[in-house]
Order: C-alpha cells, then sequence, then structure tokens
C-alpha cells in the first residue's frame, strides 16, 4: 500500500516540528501554514479530520521532540525526578531541585487538563492556514508586550519579594519561584492550543513578567515542554499502531528522526541564545510571517 505521505513530506515536516516547537515560533501554526502553501492538499485535507494519518503522524515528531529534550537535559531531569521522589519522602520541599521538581508538576495540570478536553474542537475550529497565519501574528504582539513589560520594570527598578528578599527585574533565580507561580505560567501554556501561538514563547513571556532572565525563562520553558509533549504523544500513541497509522508509520520514523536531530540542535542553539539575546527577532518574524501568510491565505 502507497503512503499518503512522501519521504520528503516526512523531512520537511519533521524538521520543521523540531525547530519551531522550540524556538517561540508556533510549531502548530507551521505545521499548519507549510502544506497549504507547498500545495500539499492532502495533509491540509487531513489536518481537520477526527481520524487523520496527518494527526497520528505528528504524534511521532512530538515523541521525537520530547525524547531530544530529554537527552539534552538527562542530567537535570535525573537531579528533578530524584529530588521530586525525596520531596514526597520527607513530605517538604528544601532545596532548589526539589522546588523546581514542583512548578513543574504545578505548570504541566492546567494545560494538561485543557488540552486533554478541547484540543480536538479547538484544532477543528482554529487549525487552518488563515486563522494559523492571524495568530503567529499575535504571537508577535505577545513576545513583544513581554519584552516591554521586562524593560519598563527594569526601568523604573521594579522588584519582586520572594524567598525573605527583593529581586530586580530579571535578575530572580528560577528556583525562588512560588507554587502558584508555577501555576499561572502553567496556564499560560493553554494559549498554545491555537495554532499560531507558541508554547515556548508564552511560558518564557510569563517567566520574564515574573522577574526571570531570559536564560531561566527560557530553561523552565524547555523543562516544562517536556513532559507535555511526552504525555500528549504517548496518549495518542495507540493511534500509531491502529488503523490510522497504516502507511505512515516508515514516514514517522524518518519524521522522528529529523525532528529529534532539529529539536536537539534547537535545544542547544537556544539555550546559548537566550544567556545574552531576548525574544524580539522571534517576535519580529511572527508579525512579519504572520502579515505575509494572512494575506496569501485571505
Amino acid at each position: 500500500m502507497s503512503s499518503p505521505l512522501t519521504d520528503l513530506q516526512s523531512v520537511v515536516m519533521g524538521l520543521l516540528q523540531g525547530v519551531s516547537e522550540l524556538f517561540p515560533i508556533s510549531s502548530l501554526g507551521h505545521s499548519v501554514v507549510f502544506p497549504a502553501l507547498f500545495g500539499w492538499n492532502n495533509l491540509v485535507a487531513a489536518q481537520t479530520a477526527k481520524h487523520s494519518f496527518f494527526l497520528t503522524f505528528l504524534v511521532s515528531l512530538h515523541v521525537a521532540t520530547a525524547l531530544a529534550l530529554i537527552v539534552y537535559f538527562r542530567n537535570e531531569w535525573v537531579k528533578i525526578i530524584s529530588a521530586f521522589f525525596r520531596s514526597i519522602k520527607k513530605r517538604r520541599i528544601d532545596d532548589k531541585y526539589e522546588r523546581l521538581a514542583w512548578l513543574l508538576v504545578v505548570a504541566t495540570i492546567p494545560a494538561g487538563i485543557v488540552g486533554l478536553i478541547f484540543d480536538h474542537v479547538l484544532k477543528s475550529l482554529f487549525a487552518k492556514p488563515l486563522a494559523a497565519s492571524i495568530f503567529l501574528i499575535v504571537n508577535g504582539g505577545i513576545l513583544i508586550a513581554g519584552e516591554a513589560i521586562m524593560r519598563r520594570a527594569i526601568k523604573n527598578k521594579a522588584t519582586i519579594s520572594a524567598e525573605g528578599r527583593d529581586w530586580a527585574e530579571g535578575e530572580r533565580p528560577l528556583a525562588t519561584l512560588k507554587l502558584k507561580e508555577g501555576v499561572i505560567i502553567g496556564v499560560a501554556q493553554i494559549f498554545a492550543l491555537f495554532a499560531g501561538i507558541s508554547r515556548s514563547g508564552v511560558t518564557m513571556v510569563a517567566g520574564l513578567v515574573r522577574g526571570l532572565d531570559h536564560e531561566d525563562a527560557a530553561r523552565f520553558s524547555f523543562l516544562l515542554a517536556t513532559p507535555i509533549i511526552l504525555a500528549a504523544g504517548l496518549y495518542k500513541l495507540p493511534e500509531v499502531f491502529g488503523s490510522t497509522g497504516n502507511g505512515v508509520r516508515v514516514q514517522m520514523l524518518i519524521g522522528g528522526v529529523a525532528a529529534f536531530i532539529a529539536a536537539f540542535i534547537s535545544v542547544s542553539f537556544l539555550s546559548r541564545y537566550f544567556k545574552t539575546k531576548n525574544l524580539l527577532p522571534f517576535a519580529v518574524y511572527s508579525i512579519v510571517a504572520g502579515i505575509a501568510l494572512t494575506i496569501r491565505f485571505y
């Protein structure tokens, strides 16, 4: 049986997923507009179908992306998981890794619940090229707003009280975030269910607003993306071995390898990039690309 996906499409979509999931430019938005842009009409038609080979294919790309994040942060994940069980045993939080573990838990819950209930509905309504293009513009606006809020706070010498002292904007350590702030950052992830809004972008902005610098905001965003992406992929994994996976399993492997490589390179680059730079280039890209694509699909 011939596959509805070509090997070239699998590689392109895999590379696209691995890059756009971590760069704050929306992987879902790009996975919606790229097939339409290249005239891959069979993929466009499959995007909103209830039982879709293309959505099943995307599952493999998400799992591959999550695996790349796990490999990159493997040493950190060992410490986080050990700290999580240690804190349960003690019934208290004592060190930074124990706090980070629980921040990741509470931040994962809001988007996990909403995604489980509304994921298919939102994709059916908004996972269309024109809607995704418009939301790309909105994504750029969110990134600009986050940078503006941070710069204004720095200019006004604003501080955030945590752990018995006041932290200047952009100087607050990740380990001083309170659990309720983790929930707020987790709620921000819900906006990424709209194709065109970046998960990494909105979580980074939420972190910046709470006083983190770009490096820590990015690190928390990447760590937070791992359980969400992996859980979503594993939840839909039975579809891979079901009827919707027929004819695309080889393409899943090809695309998954491409996504893994692209995601690993992307997280390596961005972890260095955000040590000294900000979100504005990605905001400009989102707005310019969004406007051009809106004109194209209108």
